[in-house]
């Protein structure tokens, strides 16, 4: 994330003719995210929360641009790539989405939102000798308590 930081922002058409007129650092992102400047638009959009591995190259593919440097962008692809972006659930609008999607689920007590709710693995893992990151908090607490 060297040089100039910039990030696209959410364009409708009607928008497009006030952004001829502005500079590329102004333009902003509907995800709130800034995406690196020396590296191949592949990779830089894959530091937009919602956009992976996969859905980087769909979207290039279907914007037909190639995968150039996202600093040598010019300014109508820029407000297409975000026109393209806007139509896809990203940045904090899909963090809220699997809040409320893991709230419901704890609200109803389903199995999975049990393990939510105590902290460990919901996808069938085995905790005995994995899931450390997940018990981590839960095992230094339960000492805590056990020395007192």
């Amino acid at each position: 994330m060297f040089g100039v930081r910039r990030s696209l922002g959410v364009v409708s058409n009607d928008l497009l003719h006030r952004f001829r007129s502005l500079s590329i650092e102004s333009i902003h992102i509907k995800a709130g995210m800034e995406i690196p400047d020396n590296k191949p638009l592949k990779y830089a959009l894959q530091y937009i929360n919602g956009i992976g591995r996969s859905r980087a190259p769909q979207v290039l593919a279907e914007l037909h641009l190639e995968n150039k440097l996202a600093k040598d962008l010019t300014k109508r692809e820029i407000v297409v790539l975000a026109d393209e972006i806007s139509k896809y659930m990203v940045g904090h609008e899909l963090k809220k989405c699997v809040k409320k999607d893991i709230d419901r689920l704890q609200a109803i007590q389903c199995h999975r939102g049990i393990r939510h709710g105590e902290g460990l693995p919901c996808r069938g893992q085995r905790t005995k000798t994995n899931a450390r990151t997940m018990k981590s908090k839960q095992i230094g607490s339960e000492k805590k308590k056990a020395s007192r």
